[in-house]
C-alpha cells in the first residue's frame, strides 16, 4: 500500500481515487452488510476529455435509502414517535411499503448518493437525490428537515455555499451535492493529526474511509466503527 508523507496535500490522484473506491466498496459490503451496497458505476460512453489521465472513469453508488418522516396530517403524539425512530434504512419492495409507511402516519424519502472524483479540486465529491414514493423530487427545504440537526444549522447559515444544485458530471442532469470546497485542508489536519498515522503513514488507498466517516454524518449515513478501526491496524 502507498502512504501519504508528511508534505501531503490532502488530495487524490484520479488512479488512487479508484483504487481506494474499491477498497470502500470491498470493506462497507464486509461490514455492513444488512445496508445496501455501494458499488462501482462504469461511466456511459462520453466526450474525448472524459479520457484524459486527469479524469476518473466511473463513480460509487448507493442507491434507494430511505428516511421516514412524520406524515403532515400526524398529530404531535405520532410525531415525537416517528422522530425517535427516524432514520436511513433500506426498504425491499418500495411501492407496498410505502404504502404501510403513510398508513401509519409516515412518509417515506428516497435518497440515492454517489461519489464522485472532483478533476478540480482532486478530492471525491458526494452528489445526492431525494424523492417521495411516487418518484417526486425534493425540494431543499424538504431535504433539510431530513438531515440531522447539526446540519440543517450549517444548512440554513450558509445555503447554497453548502448544499449547491449542479449537473451531474456523468448523468447531466441536477443533483445535489456538498461542496467539495476545504476537502482537501480537512483531510490532511484529518489523516496527519491522527498519532497512528503520524506514526505508520496513513495507506491512501483508506482515505475514502477516512473521508466518508466525516461526510457521511452530514447526511445521517454513518459509517460503520469496524471499518474505520481496521484502518488503525
Amino acid at each position: 500500500m502507498g502512504c501519504v508523507s508528511p508534505s501531503w496535500d490532502g488530495t487524490l490522484s484520479p488512479k488512487d481515487f479508484s483504487v481506494a473506491a474499491h477498497v470502500f466498496t470491498e470493506r462497507w459490503e464486509r461490514n455492513k452488510s444488512a445496508s445496501p451496497s455501494w458499488f462501482w458505476v462504469n461511466s456511459p460512453k462520453g466526450p474525448p476529455l472524459l479520457a484524459s489521465s486527469q479524469h476518473v472513469e466511473g463513480y460509487l453508488s448507493l442507491e434507494s435509502m430511505c428516511v421516514l418522516v412524520p406524515a403532515e396530517d400526524s398529530n404531535e403524539e405520532e410525531m415525537c414517535a416517528v422522530e425517535e425512530e427516524a432514520g436511513f434504512c433500506e426498504i425491499e419492495g418500495a411501492a407496498d411499503n410505502a404504502t404501510l409507511v403513510q398508513s401509519k402516519h409516515h412518509e417515506a424519502h428516497f435518497y440515492d448518493f454517489h461519489i464522485v472524483y472532483s478533476s478540480s479540486f482532486r478530492v471525491p465529491v458526494l452528489y445526492f437525490r431525494a424523492y417521495c414514493s411516487d418518484g417526486r423530487p425534493l425540494l431543499l427545504n424538504d431535504i433539510e428537515k431530513d438531515l440531522p440537526a447539526c446540519s440543517s444549522k450549517v444548512l440554513l447559515e450558509t445555503k447554497w455555499s453548502f448544499i449547491t444544485l449542479e449537473e451531474h458530471p456523468f448523468l447531466n442532469r441536477p443533483w445535489y451535492k456538498l461542496h467539495p470546497c476545504g476537502t482537501s485542508e480537512w483531510m490532511k489536519l484529518l489523516c496527519l493529526g491522527d498519532e497512528v498515522a503520524a506514526k505508520n503513514g496513513l495507506a491512501i488507498e483508506l482515505y475514502l474511509v477516512s473521508w466518508f466517516s466525516v461526510v457521511g454524518q452530514v447526511v445521517g449515513l454513518k459509517t460503520p466503527l469496524e471499518m474505520v478501526k481496521s484502518q488503525r491496524n
